[in-house]
């Protein structure tokens, strides 16, 4: 749409239904073990990001592409959309397979959390199904390689699905952000590289940053945001990105293509009032993309992201902890930050400028 003033978010790939439980334990094989308090709500990146930026934002104008079925849980899908104001002319029912469906469950011994997918319709997600033409949205967020076979495979003259759409997006002035899926790091390369072209921005978690730069970013179990940057510059040398982001739980790091860099800790929630992490990294995308939207400073943007991701952990739904942007930063005001551990080189700490 040439000529048209961009603004608002446009997320398409991943629209599944989560069925969250909590379980007392992961059991090992042919065993038990006791799970309760079924709740369905919305998953997958273009949902989970979708409706974060309405609760942040409800002015914001958010549409989205998926494809679900023609069955109950495609239509609580519809329903939770609709809901939440969201532009769901794009989104598609098929006949042919069933709504994609995730049993994610939160260990209470652990913390950590299991999904078990049934693809169902995700798996007949293709690129005929993301048409830009329309949309005055100013981004693109997409996801999840990994979980799509016909996406994931080459499609045309590109080497897989993402590649095809990341390029009519850019053909039609959107810029790109792109959701990973935990996978093999072999497998992660193999879908994510050929992608690197074709994106504005790229906001990761600490092990897929070191999965596509090939670097150890994990040490004894902790974070090494020093090697989170090195992995960050490698990955920005392949291309032309604008900046990378790594988030992880001490905090997040920002590197720039003109070689700035940002860390900014998270928010010191406190354990008695985390319900579960599913949908906190999408919360902290969601977080940080609206502050880049809307100009803020990087730092700013990345406690954005952090107090999102906070709220979020409130609730085992996806999306159901995060609130406007304002009670976000508000609440993870009253927790204030985590000390900077000790996980990077001394350097000025970014706190931002903004006063809210």
């Amino acid at each position: 749409m040439a000529g048209v003033e961009r603004r608002g978010f446009i997320t398409g790939g991943t629209w599944c239904l989560d069925r969250n439980r909590k379980i007392d334990a992961w059991p090992r094989e042919d065993s038990v073990g006791v799970a309760w308090g079924l709740e369905e709500r919305g998953g997958g990146s273009a949902c989970n990001l979708a409706i974060d930026i309405k609760r942040l934002d409800p002015t914001m104008p958010v549409e989205t592409i998926g494809l679900v079925g023609d069955d109950d849980a495609g239509r609580k899908l519809l329903a939770e959309a609709d809901r939440v104001g969201l532009d769901c002319r794009q989104m598609h029912v098929s006949r042919e397979a069933p709504t994609h469906t995730t049993e994610a469950f939160i260990s209470q011994a652990s913390g950590q959390r299991t999904h078990i997918s049934d693809l169902g319709a995700g798996a007949l997600l293709t690129p005929d199904h993301f048409d830009f033409s329309g949309t005055a949205a100013r981004v693109l967020h997409l996801g999840l390689p990994g979980i799509h076979p016909r996406m994931d495979a080459p499609w045309e003259a590109a080497a897989n699905g993402w590649v095809s759409v990341l390029r009519a997006a850019r053909a039609a002035g959107l810029e790109t952000n792109l959701e990973l899926c935990t996978v093999t790091p072999e497998r992660l390369r193999a879908l994510i590289l050929p992608c690197l072209p074709h994106l504005d921005t790229l906001i990761v978690n600490d092990s897929e940053i070191g999965a596509l730069a090939g670097i150890t970013t994990m040490d004894g179990g902790r974070t090494n945001a020093d090697a989170c940057a090195a992995a960050s510059a490698t990955v920005l040398e392949r291309d032309a990105m604008r900046l990378v982001t790594v988030h992880f739980p001490e905090g997040a790091i920002t590197v720039t293509r003109t070689g700035e860099r940002i860390f900014v800790p998270s928010a010191s929630v406190p354990p008695d009032a985390i319900v579960g992490p599913n949908g906190a990294g999408d919360a902290f995308a969601a977080g940080f993309l609206y502050g880049l939207h809307e100009n803020w400073p990087l730092a700013d943007s990345l406690w954005l992201g952090h107090a999102a991701a906070a709220c979020s952990l409130r609730s085992a739904g996806t999306t159901d902890g995060v609130v406007s942007w304002r009670q976000c930063l508000d609440t993870a005001r009253t927790w204030d930050r985590r000390r900077r551990p000790d996980l990077t080189k001394p350097q000025p700490d970014s706190e931002g400028t903004r006063t809210w």
